[in-house]
């Protein structure tokens, strides 16, 4: 070990950690909370699979098992990510790890208390058996992990090296520290690719109690816990029992939290919190609500084009097309006005490029593609119609008709047709009576210049089995759980060419362009913070520009409801509320 490669209690994408090495918890947890008690979180859906980690079933994996809302219940990583930091991670079942400055390298020094649920040790071993695991038998993104690794290594009875190769980016060290680990002898190689029931062993504070395929989940924690003192892990965990029910559709969800069955009750749409909470239990006082703020840019939801369909492969169609999604009618006649328009990907912070001119970094990214954005997009001119709540008039139809004659249609009657006649028209899949409302008013709009869409309302099982396959023209979908002050090597699953081609990848619009890849790769090996603005912000342009996806609209105001034996951190994080920090009020166990 060079001198200067020092054990790290923490990493972070650019600069340092935050927290010393000797910090006790997290600044936005309780680490008095007491322990005890039952929570039951509530979906839609179902489930039929235990092994996240795997294609077959990808979409239908049990809720809680690895979960970004609900906490990592039964596996984890190396090392745990801050939800206070724009990206800094801190030690879990690896209590530290060395890396060069290149970063060439990462050895991760594993916790010697670290256990498996059936009181096993994590051993290097293992975590060399969950990349041959991922490699061999697992999904994207997992799977992808060994094409920039080019070995893993043993280097002690509690350390292992990972010697990346040149394909490897200055993030990818996070990556790996962030990627759940498994247990070899609780996993056979030969079968680790099949859809299971029986409950799987991991190393969170969690095991896997009851299982009723479809229908309920239990997870019991566990008394033996062998994080219980890791600083990261503090105030985490307070519950003993942790139920997900699972629903056919939101509205039985309500009924179901209204009847206590439900602890717990988030939603977006402002009209049905105020109807949702309007019954005894809320009235009162025994069911309670707050507005959490937080401090990242929004997930960008909306309808997402499949540019794999050849209707939808030419830009101008999609830019015509995305011209006519009636934001202003929509806040003012479903959402009350609370809402804002969506355009840019990491709207509201620095990242952000609407209504930015480019400055000489991004334009010297952007050269080679030149023709990739436009240039009211390159020139920060972009958005203000959009963003205005007034509701879609002639202009807007008119200049989505010129873009169209630009790509080739013209009208003919009342429908707008190809060089060779063919209308265009397509289907809209929805998975809620809230997205069947959205797709009815951009439907209307679409009409109007001749159109024709028809709306699809399936099943969350059953939309999901159309992402996997990408068996859609368009969906309403998420880019994302949630937003990011340090988009990183997801964004290749999300809109990379790679990710475009191959199955069961989050990137349903099938984004396969040069530039999108540039940007990404130069986002992932910027050294300096502002050589990484600037190609995150030039990746925006180049999205923006591209269409892929007609945003609708969004809130940074995280609002739920609750029944009032719950209580939370004083602190919200950076990156909002966490489920995982709440407890169960002692008097109430």
């Amino acid at each position: 070990m060079a001198a200067d490669e020092k054990p790290m209690h923490g990493i972070t994408m650019h600069g340092a950690p935050a927290l010393p090495a000797d910090f006790t918890h997290f600044p936005y947890v309780n680490p008095d909370a007491p322990k005890g008690g039952e929570i039951t979180y509530c979906v839609v859906g179902s489930f039929d699979n235990l092994n996240p980690f795997i294609l077959k079933s990808m979409r239908t994996t049990a809720r809680g098992v690895i979960d970004t809302i609900f906490g990592n219940l039964v596996f984890e990583p190396l090392m745990m990510r801050s939800a206070d930091e724009p990206f800094s991670l801190y030690g879990l079942l690896a209590e530290s790890v060395v890396m060069d400055d290149e970063r060439s390298f990462a050895e991760f020094n594993l916790d010697p208390d670290a256990r498996w649920s059936d009181g096993e040790p994590v051993t290097p071993e293992d975590v060399i058996f969950t990349y041959e695991a991922y490699t061999e038998k697992g999904r994207p993104p997992y799977s992808s992990r060994m094409a920039k690794i080019e070995k893993i290594e043993k280097t002690g009875d509690h350390s292992v090296r990972f010697t990346f190769n040149d394909q490897a980016d200055r993030e990818f060290p996070l990556i790996i520290a962030l990627t759940p680990i498994v247990p070899k002898h609780a996993f056979s190689l030969d079968t680790f690719d099949q859809s299971t029931l029986k409950p799987v062993i991991g190393s969170g504070a969690y095991r896997i109690d009851k299982v009723e395929p479809g229908t309920r989940i239990t997870f019991a924690r566990n008394a033996d816990y062998w994080g219980e003192k890791v600083s990261s892990k503090r105030g985490y965990d307070n519950f003993d029992k942790v139920t997900i029910e699972y629903f056919l559709n939101v509205n039985s969800l309500v009924e179901a939290f209204k009847k206590g069955i439900c602890s717990v009750y988030s939603e977006s749409d402002p009209v049905r919190r105020q109807r949702g909470i309007d019954f005894p239990a809320a009235r009162n006082g025994d069911v309670v609500s707050d507005t959490f703020k937080n401090g990242v840019p929004p997930a960008v939801s909306g309808f997402f084009f499949n540019t794999r369909r050849e209707k939808f492969a030419d830009p101008r169609v999609r830019r015509a097309l995305s011209k006519l999604y009636d934001f202003g009618w929509v806040n003012t006649n479903i959402l009350k006005g609370e809402y804002e328009r969506t355009l840019s990907y990491w709207q509201g912070s620095f990242l952000s490029a609407l209504g930015r001119p480019a400055n000489d970094r991004e334009r010297a990214l952007l050269a080679p593609f030149a023709e990739k954005v436009t240039p009211e997009i390159m020139e920060g001119t972009y958005g203000k119609d959009e963003m205005s709540d007034a509701e879609i008039g002639r202009a807007q139809l008119r200049a989505a008709l010129d873009l169209l004659k630009e790509a080739g249609y013209r009208l003919e009657g009342n429908a707008l047709v190809n060089p060779a006649g063919e209308a265009l028209t397509f289907e809209i899949v929805v998975t809620s009576q809230e997205g069947e409302r959205l797709a009815t008013v951009y439907q209307r709009a679409l009409r109007k210049i001749g159109v024709d869409v028809a709306i699809r309302l399936l099943d969350d099982s059953q939309a999901q089995q159309r992402k996997q396959r990408y068996d859609f023209d368009v969906i309403i979908a998420s880019v994302g759980f949630s937003g990011t002050l340090s988009p990183g090597i997801e964004q290749l699953t999300r809109w990379g060419s790679d990710a475009a081609r191959a199955e069961g990848t989050f990137n349903l619009s099938g984004a396969a362009d040069p530039a999108i890849d540039a940007m990404i790769d130069a986002m992932l090996n910027a050294r300096e913070e502002d050589d990484y603005v600037a190609a995150v912000r030039a990746l925006d342009r180049v999205l923006m520009s591209g269409a892929y996806v007609v945003p609708m609209q969004h809130d940074n105001n995280e609002w739920v409801a609750y029944w009032s034996y719950l209580d939370h951190p004083e602190k919200t994080p950076l990156y909002g509320y966490k489920l995982q920090t709440w407890w169960r009020k002692a008097e109430a166990n």
